[in-house]
């Protein structure tokens, strides 16, 4: 590959960003620049940490105090200089904003270009005044429907959905909507105040009573007296003692849409939202607009219709408006020209932008599509076309692994406009372990030679080819040669999970089974339809078969579930247990990390408590959690750091000045286990935990397992917010593996490969195996072809994305779907396996 030319270099001379060592190197400006190296070794410490922070904050400094505060600020950089840097735009991987509000229009700005169209240039009923742009959004007062405020649903409680079972009495806890444990109970207590008897079948109840207790929207204050019988209670009401305390009633269907609309704890929304009946609008029919919005339409579509359509027909519809041949254009220039105008120029630039979205293989979303039901990939590719059709000159682009939860197919769309962005005159500056992204860097940047403390290094830095002599890179090893292919034999089913008849989103009356006791990825195009099958249907449908609750959606996703239809057959009765191993946090607050969500922290808390100091100061394992008052630092309440917040500028965090980041008091920090005090223990990497619990066999266990699969660089307090999806997901995973015990288990991972290096998927791959030896099933949706071919069967979902997918393309072992010609998996995979010696039988 010759190299063009460059117009100069960044330099950067002494980054210490997190683990990197006081790193200098050069970069190329005006080229494609990866970043490579294992998980953990500070490639995004040094391309985001250091030098997207550096140009973000040149940038601020240009700007009024005033505008800074509108920006989410990330620090100015531990780093002597650096030169040459230009402006940057940071594309990163994130999950979909927060609110079923925020769609696909909205990130790419495409919707304002509708509302706009239909407000210029739709058809208007005959004796309709205009309306304008911001009238056609379900987000503005002007546009919302009435009746559900925009939100194309209304939710409702009735006295089925809050009373399950009829039979059972008030006492025995009928009314299944109120809260568990004191809530309920303090209820129930107050209804006997109120002389309601709680000890008859609910059914047996007077209507009006019924309807009273599950409606009304009065709120009395009685007297209650907690532990009486209810002639106790009818006693001591009619001689007025002293009541316990005064309770104030509140009906089912308050308690359930107050804690829906107004609680913080994602918990107990899902909680309440399982009380709750939701349909759509009646006044909207769900299309969240005011009936003068949609009595507009363009193209015989009201916005709403216009806005579900996928973007490829959405191109193919405009496109005669914007070139001028629809068929009404001639007149509608003839009789109002302006709108004419209007209609072909609008029309043109919609084509524009929607063509930049179709290379970018994003063709089968729609323009409502929320963005929690993006994936982080999506969301980026989503992000990408918007800066593509900006046409900025000049600019740094520092992304972080765009090929994420792209099948290879689509990783080529990539690549392309990575070209694009590039010819326009910009750098791109990449963190990547995807290596068909790595062959095409101009300038490759590799850091390690391992994570944590064992990397921070920069062991190379120029053109691709170069790298091949480093023999401390572990990219080398597979960028150059790839993983060395060993026969064994291939594995038996030991049964199989038989789906039929499943019916959601783009899957329409689909059968498929999946075999037991083996290794089996889903493969397909993004979109294709791999997510809705594995982890929504077979996962909803095996939790309700195994008595398992469905596992918890990530709060910014509590919506409607979409409807589904599946039957679930085969050899399900000899299956004990369902676990989803999720690239989600394993916490959202500081206060949450690697240390407590396994429960290792547990059993070194109990440790501390058994020392001689702490026996004799009554000291129990509780003293030595953070988390509660007793041992904590009361200042910065365990937390071990305090927030000075600046008006103009970002927070600035400081040690806590009495526990010095500590996180424990003096006293407790007084308490020490084989020389270390329990913050010292804290701050241990799993790797050197590990040599100091080689005496404590349950601490060691855990330990053992988080070092096998690649996280011994990772503190034991590092907290979850400074986790990967791919850490924590790991994490999980280890933490699984030492629960794994006898029975059957099914473990679902979507797409685990997501965020790691070639020699990381290894350490991922022979600890899945660990589980398949145990007797345990592993499904996967994958893409990442290391790992699919080292799969026992692979099923292939698509041909296409959308519309164009959700079919069986093929299944069998990986060498059998290599050979299917209608699979756009099968090339790629073809590849992977020749180029792993193309042995028969399968890896070990």
């Amino acid at each position: 590959m010759t190299l063009p030319e460059p117009l100069g270099f960044v330099q950067v001379r002494g980054a210490r960003e997190h683990n990197l060592k006081d790193v200098s190197l050069q970069l190329p400006r005006d080229a494609l620049v990866v970043f490579t190296g294992v998980s953990g070794s500070g490639k995004s410490s040094l391309a985001f940490g250091t030098l997207y922070a550096e140009a973000q904050r040149r940038y601020l400094e240009s700007v009024s105090p005033y505008a800074r505060r509108l920006f989410h600020q990330v620090g100015a950089p531990d780093v002597d200089a650096i030169d040459g840097l230009p402006p940057a735009v940071a594309l990163q991987q994130q999950r979909g904003a927060p609110t079923s509000r925020s769609s696909v229009g909205s990130v790419t700005t495409l919707s304002n270009l509708v509302r706009m169209l239909y407000s210029r240039a739709g058809d208007y009923p005959e004796g309709q005044g205009i309306i304008y742009a911001e009238g056609f959004s379900p987000n503005t007062p002007e546009g919302a429907c009435a009746h559900c405020h925009g939100l194309g649903q209304v939710y409702e409680v009735t006295e089925a959905s809050m009373v399950p079972d009829p039979s059972l009495t008030i006492r025995e806890r009928a009314v299944a909507a109120w809260p568990q444990a004191w809530g309920g109970q303090n209820q129930r207590d107050i209804l006997v105040s109120l002389g309601t008897n709680v000890d008859v079948p609910w059914r047996d109840l007077p209507q009006d009573t019924r309807d009273w207790i599950l409606f009304t929207e009065e709120q009395p204050v009685v007297p209650v007296y907690p532990g009486f019988t209810p002639e106790d209670t009818r006693r001591a009401v009619k001689r007025k003692l002293t009541p316990g305390y005064m309770g104030t009633f509140s009906s089912a269907r308050r308690h359930v849409l107050h804690t829906f609309a107004n609680s913080e704890s994602a918990a107990m929304k899902r909680r309440v939202q399982a009380y709750m009946v939701s349909a759509p609008c009646p006044v909207c029919q769900g299309k969240r607009l005011r009936p003068e919005a949609l009595a507009v339409r363009f193209a015989g579509h009201d916005i709403t219709e216009f806005s579900r359509l996928p973007l490829q027909a959405l191109s193919t519809l405009l496109r005669p408006f914007a070139n001028g041949e629809e068929r009404g254009h001639a007149q509608l220039q003839a009789t109002r020209p302006e709108q004419a105008a209007a209609q072909e120029r609008m029309a043109a630039d919609l084509c524009a932008r929607l063509e930049v979205l179709l290379d970018l293989g994003l063709g089968y979303l729609g323009l409502d599509r929320s963005t929690p039901t993006l994936s982080p990939g999506e969301l980026q590719r989503l992000r990408l076309a918007t800066q593509l059709y900006s046409h900025l000159f000049g600019v740094v682009y520092v992304l972080d692994e765009p090929s994420a939860g792209l099948h290879p197919a689509d990783t080529e769309a990539l690549l392309g406009a990575l070209d694009r962005l590039k010819a326009a005159g910009n750098s791109l500056f990449v963190v990547e372990h995807d290596l068909d992204v790595v062959r095409r860097a101009d300038w490759l940047v590799d850091v390690g030679p391992g994570a944590g403390e064992q990397g921070g290094e920069i062991l190379y830095s120029g053109p691709p080819s170069g790298l091949q002599a480093v023999a401390a890179s572990q990219t080398a090893r597979y960028l150059f040669a790839g993983p060395q292919r060993v026969a064994r034999p291939a594995r038996v089913p030991l049964g199989w999970i038989e789906l039929s008849g499943v019916t959601r989103h783009n899957l329409r009356d689909l059968q498929v089974r999946f075999p037991l006791g083996v290794l089996t990825s889903v493969t397909g195009v993004s979109g294709s339809g791999k997510s809705t099958l594995v982890s929504q249907v077979l996962v909803d449908t095996l939790a309700a078969q195994l008595g398992q609750s469905p596992p918890a959606e990530d709060e910014e996703n509590l919506q409607t579930p979409a409807a589904v239809t599946a039957q679930l057959g085969g050899d399900v009765h000899t299956l004990s247990r369902l676990v989803r191993v999720d690239q989600r946090p394993i916490g959202r607050t500081p206060r949450s990390n690697l240390a407590t969500y396994t429960g290792l922290f547990d059993d070194v808390r109990k440790l501390f408590a058994q020392t001689p100091l702490a026996r004799q100061r009554r000291y129990s394992a509780g003293r030595f959690s953070f988390n509660v008052k007793g041992g904590r630092c009361e200042h910065c309440q365990g937390e071990g750091w305090v927030t000075v917040e600046l008006l103009f500028l970002p927070s600035v965090y400081a040690p806590c000045p009495v526990c010095h980041g500590a996180r424990y008091n003096a006293q407790t920090l007084e308490v020490e286990y084989r020389g270390k005090t329990i913050a010292q223990v804290l701050n241990l990497t799993v790797d050197a935990a590990w040599t100091f619990f080689q005496e404590d066999a349950a601490v060691f266990r855990a330990l053992d397992t988080l070092r096998e699969v690649g996280l011994g660089y990772l503190r034991l307090g590092q907290p979850a917010t400074e986790l990967s999806g791919g850490e924590a997901q790991r994490i999980k995973l280890a933490t699984e593996l030492q629960r794994a015990g006898r029975g059957h288990t099914v473990y679902v991972l979507d797409e685990p490969t997501t965020g790691l290096h070639p020699a990381d998927v290894e350490r991922l791959r022979r600890q899945l195996f660990r589980l398949i030896e145990a007797g345990h099933t592993v499904i996967a949706v994958e893409h990442d072809m290391q790992l699919v071919t080292a799969s026992d069967w692979v099923i292939d979902i698509g041909p296409g994305a959308g519309d164009q997918g959700g079919q069986i393309v093929a299944q069998g072992t990986p060498q059998e779907v290599a050979l299917v010609a209608e699979s756009r998996t099968a090339p790629y995979l073809a590849r992977a396996l020749q180029a792993q010696g193309g042995a028969s039988g399968h890896p070990t």
